[in-house]
């Protein structure tokens, strides 16, 4: 299969604009005459149906979630990027594209990247005329912090709540399309398969997961904005219903998985307390603006923080990497706390901690300013963990949080069924092997408002669409195929709960392709694998029928999809014999505990095609070309 990724030629700075131009337009009057299915309602999926609806098509949307408001991407703290140099400090949308292509370890197609730091001034202006509540300066200006991987002022936020308000307002515009009868919402409802008929997507198989009703609902083109499949890990910062069945069954209906072993490590998070939690609690990259990361010189230093003097801590971020200090990216920072925790410095009850000290920027800047920037962030700290952190430094911990890998898409975000899009966390395309902080959600933004809505019509317009309904054989065969899946989950009958095989996988992922991995130790998870997917099919115990609202039966589905996904990510991560980003393998790095690439074997994408389960997927590579920014070993000293 040749992957064809349609990027235009010519200078970047103009790519988008000539591509766009040369697109085929659907004529208003005729966009009503086509239907279009967005599954998702975040960021992503969200801002692409509302955005659909005011053009004119007809938008069927779907979430799981009681309401379209209750999309993960709510959970988003500390902002969104933006290149509009408010600050005057450098910035501009090359040094966006810039940093981004370094903080992804050369592993995007520069084409994207450079479309996403052009629509990322536009996303600002769109949310404040939607009245998102963006923080500003004394003077009425919108403000700016930094992030890692950056040494300018390009982040806008909303206190720690950036997410919040962003897809309230993406929300708002969906509302008001679904008042105007161009989108129909179908909340409670999870895509269970994708329906391909004559090589295209038209349609997808859902479950009502109140009544249990299997449907099918049919369109002219698919659009997944379903987000990143962090759960696999168990333990993650992701929403617990979070999963990854939508694009791991469209990727079994034939559209390619990319990367799936670039999973991002977040720095910042409030440590695992104990052997039966659910998930685990994000603390924003914001925070390492103001906040200084530490830990004592000494391995086996017991003593509590504030009695360890100045010359006793060692702020090791600071002392690496001087020009970034704890605004490293965050697969460096990640490591880093690893790497200390390793030797025995690592603090808390577990020792595996470090310090996220806020003790000089309170005496600096006063407690009043602190709580100005991060009061809610403290605070839900102090909720969770007991601690004041005006008082005592936080302690963090890194922990899964977002996937770069994801279904491939084009230059178009079209994967490799034709009809099929795939936007946001959901795709591959933007990030490489690490994502910088506050880009998740200038991604999802730019594809829904900006990019989906000018590339899905040239598809439109360029094919016909024959009438199709659910007798069709295609339809028959999808809907057969669910309730087959769900009849067998069903009637295993076993004595283990999903939760409890759920952890045993995220378990063999974290430690042997989570922060850091090895060929030994994913072979050992690749041979783990299968087999306790089999002992899951044999002995789950999944309670309550399959005709009612039944989480356990959504569960053992959505871990059905993670251990088969677990096994290609292990495998993907095998494959890659070096270290870039969030893909760190121990036995390539550079003398200093860097990651080392080897762009001359692997400066590509790895396009994985589904095979059958227990066949071994056949690998696919996009070569990637990179003309401006030209591949360097990452230094943030």
């Amino acid at each position: 299969m040749e992957l064809i990724s349609k990027s235009p030629d010519g200078p970047i700075e103009t790519r988008w604009e000539r591509h766009r131009f040369h697109l085929k337009l659907v004529n208003p009057a005729n966009k009503r005459k086509y239907t279009i299915l967005v599954v998702g309602t975040g960021l992503a999926g969200g801002s692409a149906a509302a955005s659909l609806g005011e053009l004119g098509y007809n938008v069927e949307c779907f979430c799981f979630q009681d309401s379209p408001r209750r999309a993960h991407s709510i959970a988003a703290q500390g902002g969104i990027n933006a290149a509009k140099n408010y600050h005057n400090d450098g910035d501009s949308i090359y040094r966006l594209f810039y940093d981004t292509v370094k903080g992804g370890d050369f592993r995007a197609r520069e084409s994207n990247v450079y479309r996403l730091a052009q629509v990322s001034v536009n996303i600002i202006d769109q949310c404040v005329s939607q009245g998102v509540p963006f923080a500003r300066e004394y003077s009425g200006y919108l403000d700016n912090r930094s992030f890692g991987g950056a040494q300018v002022s390009r982040t806008f936020y909303a206190r720690g709540q950036t997410g919040q308000q962003l897809l309230l307002g993406a929300y708002q515009a969906l509302e008001r399309q679904i008042g105007a009868g161009q989108v129909r919402m179908h909340p409670r409802t999870e895509m269970l398969d994708l329906v391909v008929i004559d090589g295209r997507a038209r349609g997808i198989v859902t479950r009502d997961l109140k009544t249990g009703k299997i449907e099918t609902h049919l369109g002219d083109a698919v659009v997944l904005g379903t987000g990143g499949y962090g759960n696999v890990f168990y333990l993650s910062t992701n929403a617990k219903g979070s999963n990854a069945t939508a694009i791991w069954r469209a990727h079994k209906r034939g559209a390619l998985f990319a990367n799936p072993c670039f999973t991002q490590i977040h720095p910042t998070c409030i440590p695992v307390s104990g052997d039966y939690q659910s998930k685990l609690t994000l603390m924003s990259e914001s925070l390492r603006n103001d906040g200084r990361v530490w830990v004592p010189r000494q391995a086996g230093d017991k003593r509590a923080p504030e009695s360890i003097p100045e010359a006793e801590r060692d702020y090791y971020l600071e002392r690496k990497y001087p020009s970034f200090g704890n605004l490293v990216p965050r697969d460096v920072a990640s490591r880093n706390a690893k790497s200390v925790c390793d030797e025995g410095r690592g603090v808390g009850e577990t020792k595996l901690a470090v310090y996220l000290d806020f003790r000089d920027a309170i005496q600096r800047l006063g407690a009043h300013t602190i709580k100005e920037r991060y009061g809610n962030l403290f605070d839900m700290y102090e909720r969770i963990t007991g601690e004041d952190p005006y008082k005592v430094p936080m302690r963090i911990y890194p922990a899964i949080h977002y996937t770069m890998g994801g279904l491939w898409v084009d230059y178009n975000l079209m994967s490799t069924i034709p009809g099929l899009y795939v936007i946001g966390e959901a795709n591959f395309s933007d990030h490489g092997a690490n994502r910088l902080g506050a880009s998740a959600l200038m991604q999802g933004l730019g594809d829904g408002y900006f990019v989906l809505p000018n590339t899905i019509g040239d598809y439109l317009a360029s094919n016909k669409f024959e009438k199709i309904d659910s007798s069709h054989a295609a339809v028959r065969d999808a809907e057969a195929g669910v309730n087959g899946t769900i009849k067998k989950l069903l009637s295993a009958k076993g004595t283990r709960s999903v939760d409890s095989y759920h952890r045993e996988l995220g378990k063999i992922m974290w430690d042997h392709c989570g922060m850091a991995r090895n060929a030994g130790g994913l072979k050992e998870a690749l041979a783990l694998i299968p087999k306790l997917r089999e002992q899951y099919w044999r002995d789950v115990k999944v309670l309550g029928g399959g005709e009612e609202l039944n989480q356990s039966l959504e569960k053992a589905g959505r871990v059905a999809d993670f251990f088969e996904l677990a096994e290609l990510m292990c495998l993907d991560a095998l494959e890659r014999n070096e270290s870039c980003g969030g893909h760190f393998r121990e036995e390539y790095q550079t003398p200093d505990g860097e990651a080392a690439r080897d762009d001359e074997h692997y400066s590509h994408a790895a396009a994985w095609e589904f095979k059958g389960v227990g066949t071994p997927p056949a690998l696919h590579k996009e070569p990637l070309n990179f003309e401006y920014v030209h591949p360097t070993q990452r230094s943030y000293k």
